[in-house]
This record gives structure tokens, sequence and C-alpha cells, in this order.
């Protein structure tokens, strides 16, 4: 029988911190505002205006080195998922797709992996067809740094590095409501060079 919420990683999984839990009042931006309904519709937690996201620094399942830093000025959609995980399977082809349709708008779709080896990643990926970067978080770290508790777990990061919202647990990424959200983060203008 299929967990109704999202699942919960092995015995020694991730502990929460405070980044995961924050705030739930109003999402910074112009562009966002539009889109009220969508956030609500979509049931997605929004930051507060002056929230960051924690930095973090991994290395994708092809041993390219991936930093928040060097995505500033790209909509980030960053997914924590396993290959275990039965609710996170479907969601991955979604993001491809996304993935696919929307980086040449400014979308970089990253999906953390947690706590499994290379050749388990590598195999998924190829059954899946995924090609957008799939980091390894062999001990957790990234993971314990976002306050992650339980997959998958979705956050969106803005392009000029504002924590936007948290999605916990499985959300119909290519549907109405979440394109709207990205649409609206995709409208936003990068941030200018040298600009905090």
């Amino acid at each position: 029988m299929r967990p109704r919420g999202p699942q919960r990683p092995p015995p020694g999984g991730l502990r929460p911190i405070v980044w995961a839990l924050v705030g739930t009042l109003a999402l910074a931006g112009p562009a966002l505002a539009q889109a009220p309904q969508s956030i609500d519709t979509f049931q997605l937690s929004p930051y507060t205006p002056d929230s960051r996201p924690p930095a973090f620094r991994g290395r994708t399942v092809d041993g390219h080195s991936v930093t928040l830093a060097e995505l500033r000025g790209r909509v980030v959609l960053l997914n924590f998922w396993a290959s275990w995980c039965l609710e996170c399977r479907p969601e991955m082809p979604v993001l491809e797709r996304l993935h696919r349709e929307l980086a040449p708008q400014g979308l970089t779709v990253i999906g953390v992996n947690a706590r499994e080896g290379v050749t388990a990643v590598r195999d998924y990926a190829k059954e899946l067809g995924l090609t957008f970067a799939l980091v390894l978080d062999l001990n957790g770290d990234i993971g314990k740094t976002y306050g992650v508790i339980g997959i998958p777990t979705t956050f969106l990061i803005a392009r000029d590095g504002r924590a936007v919202a948290l999605a916990v647990g499985p959300r119909a990424w290519d549907g109405a409501p979440a394109r709207e959200v990205l649409r609206a983060l995709l409208s936003e203008p990068a941030p200018r060079p040298g600009a905090p």
C-alpha cells in the first residue's frame, strides 16, 4: 500500500532545521504577487520576503560541481528524492519535461539524491531518461542543511537568490498552477552583476 504523505528516509535519516520551517507569510517579488491563487491551489508554503536559502556545494553523478551561488540569475527548482521513494518516481519525468522546455527561459532543475551511490542514481536516471543535474548527497549533508525530513521535498528559488516556496510531498509540477508560478518567477528580471 502506498503511503499518503511524503516518504521518510531510511533509519539514520535527515533531521529538521529551522530554515525548512520558516515563515508562511507573503511571497516577495512583483511578478509573484500576481499569482497568489496558484500558490494556494498548488499548496506551496511561501517564505518571507527576506529569506535566503542556505548555500550548498555538491557534485553531480557525472562529476560536475554545482553550487547555488553559480546559479544566481536563474530560477532554481531544487528537488530532494531517492530511487526507493514511490512518490518521487512520477515527479521525475515531469521535472525532466520542465527542464527541457524551460531551461532556455532560465529554469534550472536540480535533483538532490538522498544517500544513494553513483550506480543507483545513474541506473535510475537512465531508466527514466533524466538529463537534468542529479547531485549526490551521500552523507545527507545538503538535506540536513535544508531541513529535509521527508521526500520528495522541493524548494523554489528566484533569480535574485531569494527563497520563494517549499513543497513537502509530491506535486503536479506540469499542472496549470505550477506553471503559473514558474512563469511568474521566470518573468522576473535577472539581478544586475554585483547586486546583493
